[in-house]
């Protein structure tokens, strides 16, 4: 298929569960693609796509926009360069009202290398990835951000092991604020996660925090890349955790399924699995 050409391959989108798509955003590395996929964005984010000071920004944002447009395509039958996005009052993208839609929600996060899109129906939903290998020394603000559950759990553990759990705990955190669509305005001091075992998690409360149902929430994490971590929240919609369908893609190219080996699942699932 031309890097040129967008992908003629119908996606069929009807089945319940939870799409997450990730992006190697280093692969449009073509002229010719990154022209298709700028053709696709609107006059404002060519516009911001300008400002951006280096190459490897330019080119994060060039992908992530012309695979969130891309993406929802799939989802509805509008063209990729017709949709419209609004914000929340916290930042929180979303679809513009006269699309009609507002069952379908998506998420996005991006980090060096890698762009991350999870999109479902009917279910809010956060997705937060990270590039460990390129924050070494960001366990120094958990005493500023973490629960004191989090905070003590993370000093407890060997210095060569708190990197990655404070990035176990952030992904997390991350994820849930995003799902709620509320942002940095939510009190990150005030809710924890808890191993119990290592392969799983839950949410807790702390007294007078505006969530008060642990059991709404279902909790994956991954890691989609060496050197990467990868958190996804959602809605359980009655305690039923939704199916995810994990693919690689790259937008007007190709796509392909990808098998998710997940590191942490919320225990309630894992309950489930065992019946």
């Amino acid at each position: 298929m031309s890097a040129c050409s967008p992908s003629a391959q119908a996606f069929d989108c009807g089945q319940p569960g939870i799409d997450l798509w990730l992006a190697d955003y280093s692969e449009a590395s073509s002229p010719c693609l990154q022209a298709g996929m700028r053709q696709l964005l609107n006059d404002s984010e060519r516009a911001q796509q300008t400002r951006f000071h280096f190459a490897d920004d330019r080119l994060r944002y060039l992908v992530t926009r012309a695979m969130v447009r891309t993406v929802l395509s799939r989802y509805a039958a509008v063209a990729p360069s017709a949709w419209e996005f609004t914000t929340n009052a916290y930042g929180r993208p979303g679809l513009a009202a006269h699309h009609g839609i507002p069952a379908l929600r998506f998420n996005i996060s991006h980090t060096r290398g890698l762009i991350a899109l999870a999109v479902s129906a009917g279910r809010a939903l956060g997705v937060d990835v990270e590039h460990v290998a390129a924050r070494a020394g960001a366990s120094g603000i958990a005493s500023h951000f973490f629960s004191s559950v989090e905070a003590a759990a993370l000093a407890s553990l060997p210095q060569e092991q708190r990197q990655e759990r404070f990035f176990e705990y952030w992904t997390f955190k991350e994820s849930y604020i995003k799902a709620r669509g509320r942002g940095l305005s939510l009190p990150l001091d005030q809710f924890s996660f808890h191993f119990p075992d290592p392969q799983a998690v839950h949410i807790s409360f702390d007294e007078g925090f505006d969530d008060a149902d642990p059991q709404r929430w279902c909790f994956w994490q991954s890691r989609p890349a060496p050197g990467y971590l990868l958190a996804l929240c959602a809605e359980c919609n009655g305690g039923n955790a939704p199916t995810i369908t994990v693919r690689k893609v790259l937008p007007l190219v190709n796509e392909s399924l990808v098998d998710a080996t997940w590191l942490r699942t919320s225990a309630a699932m894992q309950q489930q699995s065992r019946r």
